[in-house]
């Protein structure tokens, strides 16, 4: 008779499944069978302190080397009898999540069959429990399946850096060697010299890899918590580096012995002198405030996109995590429930935006490490604001050159990390076989399944020890749509199919590990299946981005006439139509699972348009909404009037609103990739002062928001639009709750009244509730105020302020 063993290994610290169950196509006598047997499985306390599931099965012997399917049933969060197995077939053309195996004659031993849910204490330094022992070891583990050998190697805390010629190795640590698995990992015995945990606590390390041509380099590691770097200086190749971690780049460094189970208990940098640690229990106690509960569902939250290295105004250093600490009363006051960090995973160098994410698991060091990001959102958790992370799985870091790139093999075509086509010698340039997809570096090997788990895992590892409520997945367009030949440009839909493959196993795996967890898609692809669940074939985000709404709405002079560009052309000065008609379109699809805003990153950063012949880059929604005049006078209260109106068409729109940090305080300063450093904003100051009207109208509009159902439902219809008088209405109505929204960007008041006719008015009472041209937000309070206005046969009379819009509610 032939044993299988079956493990089933979540690497997560909560105990979260019950009622777990193997199932598999064999009979109770162990015979390949079409109808499949489920057993129940033995819950266990794996080697790596997770829980984990156990089962053993016996096998006729007639069976051997018979190909077996087999997956797991389990009562979770997200229900009860949900199957356990997210990871699909390894075939772009099948989505089936179940795992295969061949019988095998092992004799009296047991066949080992194991699936890991995560790698998140897999691979990378992790603590090990040798024989059921309390006091764990640490276990080191690598992928590299073209390796002819590997060993760990320590640095000293005051470099943190390795050369390529070993120059930098403590020498008081010997080298540990690393034994290859069957599936290509490479992994220490803990049983040995590494049998205590805290001896190696906060140990710098590398991988010595012996790549398949015999060369040897040094690798960090890709599940490392932490990149002991946070400078900019990069040694260059074969050089030595006689400085100390600060300086370093977090890129190249050392990575760091981590315990994830540990928190520093005050704010304060990862490698310090004298830390004081305490249990991640104790750090999250309290962790929330029952007055001021978290949002849980993303149409409830109201974004407010934060750069964290575009904080530390007037100090000589990019922003840090104690800048956005800091930021949370300010936040609070706004009145904003989620904040949207840009990435924050390391990506090398203080001075970035952290699109060129090198090492997933670790944080930016240079903003303050992992303990810092945990006291920043246990601080907003308190004040009831979620925190949403920007993650980039798209690409790697172009420098990579001790990370992704060619980690145990000089061949592209075993390039493990990266997506490569054919052979080398396919093409007349080694190049050519890589993928390229519009972001700025190869595509991942995304049809390598533990590459996929690296990403998924690191999700997870936010998640579940960071706390983090939700994901910004940046350009998931590219990995399903955008894939084409290096060398031709020629469109691969293998390499789309595997991208999109990747999609619906990260949003599953979330789910099932946390179903109150918001997902949201940077993707322009307009695929309704982009939101659909990935039982039905979708990829399972809860909402895209909607960049057309931004263009019809701002936008840039040099897009094309199909975008309305509302506050650019209102810029202009004149009183010549403007194509709300086209505004009016995406508005009505605000609803349709939609993050809708005025400025992101990308539009304050990447935007730009042609005036008098100069190219202007980087437009502010008040310098657009004046053509870029100076702001002084009555030029600021146009502005700022115009940009009342972006904000109040953003919120009070059926998508789910986000802004920039910024806006709230009219932000003029260009924010651009290259130079945010030098063009911070004065939040604070700013506020105080010439932006205190703004910031009120911010403040009111969004508590308006929030304090209405009828402005959080997905129920929208745009009932008026007038190019030439530059008006538009539309409605929001939840249950017994009905709304209407009067928007006008004509420079004249219309002071004495305006009909708006629709058949939707019918004959009714509403009554003002909302004028952005209050005297307060700085306007010339023209209005209705506050009184009720009556519609008969679907027309009204309403009193409309130039710029500005109004809301009234059905009485």
């Amino acid at each position: 008779m032939a044993i299988v063993q079956f493990t089933y290994l979540t690497g997560l610290q909560r105990s979260i499944f019950s009622n777990v169950r193997l199932t598999g196509s064999w009979d109770a006598n162990g015979r390949s069978s079409p109808t499949w047997t489920t057993v129940p499985m033995q819950s266990i306390v794996a080697e790596d302190g997770c829980p984990a599931f156990r089962a053993t099965v016996t096998f006729d012997d007639p069976q051997i080397d018979r190909e077996f399917q087999w997956g797991v049933r389990l009562d979770a969060p997200a229900g009860n009898n949900l199957w356990g197995i997210v990871t699909e077939s390894n075939n772009n053309n099948l989505v089936e999540r179940d795992r295969r195996f061949i019988l095998q004659n092992l004799g009296n031993q047991p066949q080992l069959v194991t699936y890991y849910l995560t790698h998140n204490r897999r691979l990378g330094a992790q603590k090990y429990y040798s024989n059921g022992s309390n006091h764990p070891g640490v276990q080191f583990s690598v992928w590299a399946p073209n390796a002819r050998n590997v060993e760990v190697v320590f640095g000293n805390n005051s470099s943190g850096y390795i050369a390529d010629d070993g120059t930098g190795i403590d020498r008081t640590r010997p080298p540990v060697a690393m034994s290859r698995q069957p599936d290509g990992v490479w992994q220490t015995n803990a049983e040995t010299a590494l049998a205590d945990f805290t001896a190696y606590g906060r140990l710098p390390y590398m991988f010595r890899v012996t790549k398949d041509d015999g060369n040897v380099a040094y690798k960090t590691d890709l599940y490392s918590r932490c990149q002991i770097g946070k400078g900019q200086i990069r040694p260059a190749p074969g050089t030595h580096y006689a400085g100390t971690y600060p300086e370093l780049d977090g890129l190249v460094s050392c990575s760091v012995v981590v315990d994830p189970e540990t928190v520093t208990r005050e704010i304060a940098a990862e490698i310090s002198p004298s830390p004081v640690f305490i249990s991640a229990a104790e750090f999250w106690q309290n962790e929330f405030n029952a007055n001021l509960p978290l949002p849980r569902r993303v149409e409830d939250l109201v974004i407010y996109e934060l750069h964290v290295g575009a904080l530390g105004y007037g100090r000589d250093r990019p922003g840090n995590f104690e800048d956005a600490i800091a930021l949370v009363p300010y936040l609070v006051d706004l009145g904003v429930n989620a904040i949207e960090l840009l990435p924050m995973s390391e990506f090398g160098g203080e001075v970035n935006w952290g699109y060129e994410t090198s090492h997933y698991f670790a944080l930016e060091y240079s903003a303050g490490g992992r303990d810092q990001l945990k006291h920043l959102i246990r601080a907003c958790h308190r004040q009831g604001i979620a925190v949403i992370m920007d993650v980039v799985y798209n690409h790697y870091s172009p420098n990579s050159g001790r990370a992704e790139w060619a980690y145990d093999s000089e061949l592209p075509d075993r390039n493990i990390y990266y997506w490569y086509e054919g052979s080398s010698s396919n093409y007349p340039q080694a190049d050519g076989g890589y993928v390229d997809n519009m972001s700025t570096g190869y595509s991942p090997r995304f049809h390598a399944e533990i590459v996929r788990k690296m990403f998924i895992s690191s999700a997870v590892m936010l998640m579940e020890e960071f706390h983090v409520d939700g994901f910004r997945v940046d350009q998931t367009t590219a990995m399903h749509l955008y894939n084409v030949l290096h060398a031709d440009g020629r469109p691969l839909g293998n390499v789309n199919a595997f991208g999109a493959k990747f999609l619906r196993e990260l949003t599953s795996t979330l789910k099932l590990v946390n179903p109150d967890i918001m997902l949201m898609a940077e993707d322009h692809s307009n695929w309704e299946r982009v939101t659909q669940s990935p039982a039905v074939g979708g990829l399972g985000f809860d909402r895209t981005w909607y960049a057309d709404f931004y263009h019809h709405l701002i936008g840039d002079t040099q897009t094309g006439t199909q975008y309305a560009k509302l506050i650019p052309t209102a810029g202009l000065g004149g009183n010549e139509p403007l194509a709300m008609d086209l505004f009016a379109g995406a508005l009505a699809n605000s609803g349709a699972q939609k993050v809708v805003y005025h400025e992101s990153h990308d539009e304050a950063g990447n935007s730009s348009a042609q005036l008098n012949g100069n190219r202007m880059e980087s437009r502010r929604t008040i310098v657009a909404a004046v053509n870029g005049a100076p702001l002084i006078g009555a030029t600021r209260r146009y502005g700022e009037a115009r940009a009342r109106f972006a904000f109040g068409m953003n919120i009070l729109s059926a998508g789910t609103p986000m802004f920039m940090m910024g806006e709230e305080i009219g932000a003029q300063k260009p924010y651009r990739y290259g130079d945010f450093m030098n063009n911070r904003e004065d939040l604070w100051g700013e506020r105080q002062g010439e932006g205190q009207r703004l910031f009120r109208f911010y403040q009111d509009l969004i508590r308006l928001r929030l304090n209405h159902q009828g402005l959080r439902s997905p129920n929208i219809s745009v009932d008026y639009v007038h190019n030439a008088n530059r008006i538009i209405a539309f409605r929001r109505w939840h249950e017994s709750e009905e709304l209407l929204i009067i928007g006008s960007l004509n420079n004249t008041a219309f002071s004495t009244g305006y009909t708006i006719v629709s058949p939707r008015l019918n004959t009714a009472r509403w009554q003002e509730i909302f004028n952005s041209d209050a005297s307060i937000y700085g306007g010339d309070a023209i209005g209705n105020s506050g009184g009720n206005i009556f519609a008969r046969d679907g027309s009204m009379q309403v009193v409309i302020p130039a710029n500005g819009l109004l809301v009234l509610i059905r009485n």
